[in-house]
Order: C-alpha cells, then sequence, then structure tokens
C-alpha cells in the first residue's frame, strides 16, 4: 500500500509499523493488525509471570491500514504490555487518506460511506470480534479504545446489556455518533479524551458524559485537551499547532489508562 506524504508527516515517530496481519478463522471479513505484547521481563527468577491481557482498537473513518493507528497500536503494545488488535471494521473500504486529511469531502462518498458503516450494520460485527478475545480464555482481561467513529463502539462494549460489558474497561478519543443511551449503557470505567473544539463530540453531550457517568458511580478519567480540534487524537498534523503534542499526550493518557485498569501490579 503506498502511504500519501501527508500521512507520512503527521505519523506519530518516523519509522514503519512492525506488527503483522492475521485473521480469526471465525471471522474472515474482520482481518487485524496485531501488535503483540513484549516478552515479560521476570525480575526474580520466581516472579509471578504477568497474565496476558488485550486491547481492542477501533479505528476512525481513516481506518485500519492508517500509520498512525498501527504506530499508536504499536506503542500501546510496548508500554501497557498488552496484544493489541486494530481489525477492519469497514468491509475493505479504504476511503483516501490524502482526501480526508485535507477535508476534501468532495471527494468522498460520505452519505454511502456513512450507510454502508452505519451501526446498525457494523455494531454485531464489532461485538463479535470482542466477544472473540473475551471467550478465548487466552486474555485475562480485555481493554477498548475508540477514536471518532470508534468512540460509540467500546460504549457498546462495555454496555451492562453484555453481562458486565464485553471489556473490563474503555478509552474513547474525540467520539462521534454517541448518545445519551450509550453512556447511560456502559458498565465498565471510562476514559474520555476530548479536544476543546469538536462539532461532534459537542459542549452538551461532553457535559452529559460527565455528569452522567459521576451519577452512575463508574469509575471515569476525563482529560479535556485545549486549543486543538477532532481529529488531533489520530491525526497528530505537525502543521497544526498543539496537534502533534496532542496526540502524544493521549498517547500516554491510554497507556496510563491501561496499565491501571488490566494488570493486577499496577
Amino acid at each position: 500500500m503506498s502511504t500519501p506524504a501527508c500521512c507520512l508527516r503527521a505519523t506519530l515517530w518516523s519509522g514503519t509499523p512492525t506488527g503483522s496481519e492475521s485473521a480469526f478463522p471465525s471471522l474472515p471479513c474482520n482481518p487485524f493488525y496485531l501488535a503483540a505484547a513484549p516478552p515479560p521481563n521476570f525480575p526474580t527468577p520466581h516472579a509471578r509471570p504477568p497474565r496476558p491481557v488485550a486491547i481492542l482498537v477501533v479505528h476512525d473513518m481513516f481506518g485500519w491500514t492508517l500509520p498512525n493507528a498501527r504506530l499508536l497500536a504499536d506503542a500501546y503494545a510496548r508500554e501497557a504490555r498488552a496484544d493489541v488488535y486494530l481489525p477492519d471494521f469497514f468491509g475493505g473500504e479504504v476511503v483516501s487518506f490524502e482526501a480526508l486529511s485535507a477535508g476534501r469531502w468532495d471527494e468522498i462518498d460520505l452519505e454511502g460511506w456513512r450507510a454502508r458503516n452505519a451501526r446498525a450494520v457494523r455494531e454485531p460485527e464489532i461485538v463479535a470480534f470482542a466477544r472473540v478475545l473475551k471467550e478465548s480464555g487466552r486474555y485475562e482481561r480485555v481493554g477498548a479504545i475508540g477514536f471518532c467513529w470508534g468512540g460509540w463502539t467500546v460504549l457498546r462494549l462495555g454496555a451492562r446489556e453484555f453481562g458486565g460489558g464485553l471489556v473490563d474497561c474503555v478509552s474513547m478519543g474525540h467520539p462521534s455518533w454517541v448518545t445519551e443511551e450509550d453512556v447511560e449503557g456502559v458498565d465498565v470505567s471510562v476514559q474520555v479524551v476530548a479536544p476543546e473544539v469538536d462539532h461532534v463530540f459537542t459542549e452538551e453531550m461532553k457535559l452529559f458524559t460527565f455528569k452522567t457517568l459521576m451519577r452512575k458511580g463508574v469509575a471515569f478519567e476525563y482529560l479535556h485537551l485545549p486549543g486543538v480540534e477532532h481529529g488531533c487524537l489520530s491525526r497528530g498534523d505537525a502543521d497544526k499547532k498543539g496537534e502533534r503534542e496532542a496526540m502524544v499526550r493521549g498517547k500516554n493518557a491510554a497507556v496510563a489508562w491501561f496499565r491501571q485498569w488490566l494488570h493486577d501490579d499496577e
């Protein structure tokens, strides 16, 4: 896959993602990028080995092939000591990185994309993927993080209707398509990373989310990023003031969140 120069400039780090691509036999339509956890480093010969954990990353409109998304998955794996799965939830469709980065919406079939990737269309396969991770018996705990389009999905994965949640904790960055019912229904710990300027995750929805999670008694963390706009956490455009720093700050916050909620020794 060739990568437009504008996306290379926007990557969080220089270099190439180091994970691999695979697929579960039961979910062939959802291939995934896997960044594996580093080998455990035992402080003493008789130390208890860390229990394996996993993180499911639900991408935004850029999709699962975006270099930044894969580099973030690599960072989560390395720094949060987890196997990180970044599946394709757009049925193989890849929106032009260049057009999306530049906001050239006339080059994108936005209405068609919304219909093809509506909540009712994609939620079943996202739930199925999380269920495979949760019920595989391989992982002690599973977390999920979603950006923009992926934001609503992680709240659904943590909903009480799935027996207390298909995941053990969630993080969402500049989420879109979130409803009040999603916030009311979540039953696991929640991290919210929110840019100041966001026409999608509005001031009203931010306030509703904050007040509702506090009322519900769910453990949550809210990180406000001043001076940056929707999309900064996955785009990380070095040409936009403060955006690269916001992306790094969001990455660090997510790593700390997952280390706290997925590992017993944190």
